[in-house]
């Protein structure tokens, strides 16, 4: 089964999923990087996200090279250009910003990739990427020049992400940036999810099992969590069981 069947056959069953997000950059160091690699495989993690609004070192090869040699979670690609492209990973969210109006974003950076990307043979997932607003801009709006939807503005995201829908897009990712202060609202997350018949990511500012949790039961069917791991290394295992715990639920009542 490829990925995207697997995140909709999951979301189909009303079961959550959990997606760790990596960006090359940002790694610690070797030791603790396997450390988390092992951990998240333990608490049976569903995907590794990888990828950055900027990469600047050129550890993007490497970093997918580790994750496949030192787990058997799913690796997908979270690029923030066309220079992040590796055949080894098992997907590709071929992001389209459609929150914003930058044409660079929306099919420029799309076209320069699509040779690239039929050539490696890498699974492709059209995904529809919607910023929303904080206080603090994001490092992916100030490289993308475009501006976030609103947070209070839960109208106008839900009109966009059912317009992403209705071009095609298979998944809608909703992302309130790294390391934001506050995530996507939840009152936001649960009025696009009820208009939405395709899978719904939310990542951004998921720093709490609290507010992870609200937002998987606000809607989403992936969460995504990054910076929170490396401020807490115990984040990951209670959010992980929070996770479990919520799916296994389900099981009880079917």
């Amino acid at each position: 089964m490829n990925i995207l069947n697997r995140i909709k056959d999951k979301a189909g069953k009303g079961k959550k999923s959990l997606a760790v997000l990596i960006d090359p950059d940002k790694l610690q160091g070797a030791v603790e990087f396997r450390k988390m690699l092992f951990s998240a495989s333990e608490q049976q993690v569903d995907y590794f996200l990888v990828g950055g609004s900027l990469i600047s070192k050129g550890n993007l090869r490497k970093v997918v090279q580790a994750v496949k040699e030192y787990s058997n979670i799913p690796v997908v690609l979270f690029p923030g250009s066309y220079h992040q492209i590796d055949g080894q990973a098992d997907a590709l969210l071929f992001l389209s910003l459609i929150s914003g109006r930058n044409p660079e974003y929306l099919i420029g950076q799309h076209v320069v990739a699509a040779p690239m990307l039929k050539e490696s043979g890498i699974e492709v997932i059209p995904t529809g990427y919607l910023l929303v607003g904080a206080e603090n801009q994001s490092s992916v709006a100030y490289i993308s020049n475009t501006s976030p939807i609103p947070r209070e503005k839960t109208d106008l995201a839900t009109c966009t992400a059912i317009a992403g829908q209705m071009l095609g897009m298979q998944l809608i990712y909703l992302e309130a940036g790294s390391g934001a202060s506050h995530p996507v609202p939840p009152e936001m997350i649960s009025m696009v999810n009820d208009q939405l018949n395709i899978p719904l990511i939310v990542g951004g500012g998921l720093n709490t099992v609290e507010k992870a949790c609200r937002a998987l039961e606000s809607g989403a069917d992936m969460i995504v969590i990054g910076n929170a791991i490396e401020r807490s290394p115990t984040f990951l295992n209670e959010l992980a069981a929070g996770v479990a715990q919520y799916n296994a639920s389900l099981n009880i009542h079917e």
